[in-house]
């Protein structure tokens, strides 16, 4: 076993083990960003098939309108266990992270959500796929805090912004994976289910940390000082002088997760929901009857992965920007501009274009790229507002806790595709206006340009 005892005080990293340890941590970020994607992409398609084999749930003499509703309020539903349980999840395996190690937390994390979503599989109702989402969700939260931390502390200064970056971009690189692997093989109402074995695959990757992958020096430092303190990492942080920052960045971190959960995710299901009323106008003969047999035009599995794909690759590149343009424009103003612009983005994908605009692709691709920056600026960030003995905690609770908030809004938005009839779009124009939200905060937030990681 490679891992460092907890009382050994290793020597300066070498440039292998740094390596070893940004590799675990982009792999276990990564497929925690597949891990995402996965719901979304089977979501339309699993509730479908569920629906008809549970009679409590539903039938298949359902109308398309009552189909339809019932998905949405599923898809919220399963939104909102995910943004609950990767909350939970952010602080449980943050304070993890800081008592039992980076690497060892990071290893439980991936684990968890490999394994539950793993276990998926079997579900054979919506409600036992919602349990078993939230329990997987848990890993999700728990990879970022321990990801982050874990690669700050490896890295001098110098490197971090460029690392920061290239973190964000790993859950984007899982994202479009997941993408690819949904445009190559077809996730329908009655092919869905091997989707989850791809999902728990990731379990060798936290098998490898458990056995292969250093631990942090600077936590296993830091360990000897905060063995003397009697507070543990939630009350130093939540009482001065650290409160303040905590609040800070729990709220810095809610506005890209509430704009993602509420406002950008909504673009994939939009397209699958048009691809289907696009097959079904294509099947209306002119008296209203239904074409059947080989004429039957049917709706396009494809559609969503490839706005998957569009969003997610232009994610890739945002996140790669977030830690460059933070460097060289400053943290703060940075965040603003990245806020305004995805504001606009969001505008013009929800108000004036539809998926089957023939720019909607480009335009997808734009959203992700500027509304994705934030996920590179956030690993640089965060991780400067708190010191090592509590740093894996902090970042977790500020990243993860806007996912309550986020849970909250997206059930709301869930009735209130109801009663705007499912418009997506009008959904999406009025959740857009989060992030003009995260320009007023970030005049608060305190300067940490040049100062590097507090000890």
């Amino acid at each position: 076993m490679s891992n460092q005892s907890a009382d050994e005080i290793p020597p300066e990293l070498s440039l292998r083990q740094r390596l070893i340890m940004l590799s675990a941590a982009f792999l276990g970020w990564m497929f925690a960003g597949l891990e995402i994607a996965l719901f979304v992409l089977i979501h339309r398609p699993a509730m479908i098939s569920l629906m008809v084999d549970d009679p409590i749930e539903g039938s298949p003499s359902m109308s398309p309108a009552e189909v339809e509703q019932f998905v949405k309020q599923w898809f919220a539903w399963y939104q909102a266990a995910f943004l609950f349980g990767a909350a939970a999840g952010g602080w449980v395996f943050g304070m993890l992270g800081d008592r039992k190690g980076r690497t060892y937390s990071l290893a439980l994390s991936v684990l968890c959500y490999s394994l539950f979503t793993g276990a998926c599989y079997f579900a054979s109702t919506p409600f036992e796929l919602l349990v078993l989402r939230f329990l997987a969700c848990l890993g999700i939260g728990g990879a970022w805090p321990n990801t982050v931390a874990l690669v700050a502390e490896a890295w001098p200064d110098a490197s971090r912004p460029f690392l920061a970056g290239l973190l964000g971009t790993a859950a984007n690189v899982g994202q479009v994976l997941m993408g690819l692997i949904g445009l190559w093989c077809d996730v329908t109402s009655s092919s869905w289910r091997w989707v989850l074995l791809v999902g728990a695959s990731p379990a060798v990757i936290g098998l490898w940390c458990l056995r292969g992958v250093p631990e942090s020096a600077r936590w296993l430092s830091a360990r000897v000082k905060r063995n003397s303190q009697s507070s543990g990492p939630l009350q130093e942080l939540f009482r001065p002088p650290l409160r303040s920052r905590i609040l800070l960045g729990i709220l810095l971190g809610a506005i890209p997760v509430i704009g993602t959960a509420a406002n950008a995710q909504w673009i994939i299901p939009w397209t699958d929901q048009v691809a289907a009323q696009q097959s079904t106008a294509a099947n209306k003969r002119a008296d209203g009857s239904v074409v059947s047999g080989s004429k039957t035009v049917k709706a396009d599995p494809k559609s969503k992965a490839r706005t998957q794909i569009s969003r997610s690759s232009g994610a890739v590149f945002g996140s790669l920007l977030g830690g460059i343009l933070a460097t060289l424009l400053g943290r703060r103003l940075t965040y603003f501009i990245v806020s305004l612009l995805t504001l606009v983005a969001s505008t013009i994908i929800f108000g004036w274009m539809n998926p089957l605009d023939p720019w909607f692709q480009f335009a997808s691709f734009g959203f992700g790229l500027v509304g994705v920056i934030y996920f590179g600026w956030l690993p640089l960030y965060l991780p400067e507002l708190f010191p090592t003995r509590v740093r894996a905690t902090g970042a977790g609770i500020s990243f993860n806790t806007g996912r309550v908030i986020a849970a909250f809004v997206v059930l709301g938005t869930g009735v209130l595709l109801g009663l705007v009839e499912g418009d997506y779009a009008k959904i999406g124009l009025w959740t857009g206006m989060i992030y003009a939200v995260g320009m007023i905060i970030i005049l608060f937030a305190p300067r940490t340009d040049g100062s590097g990681l507090k000890e």
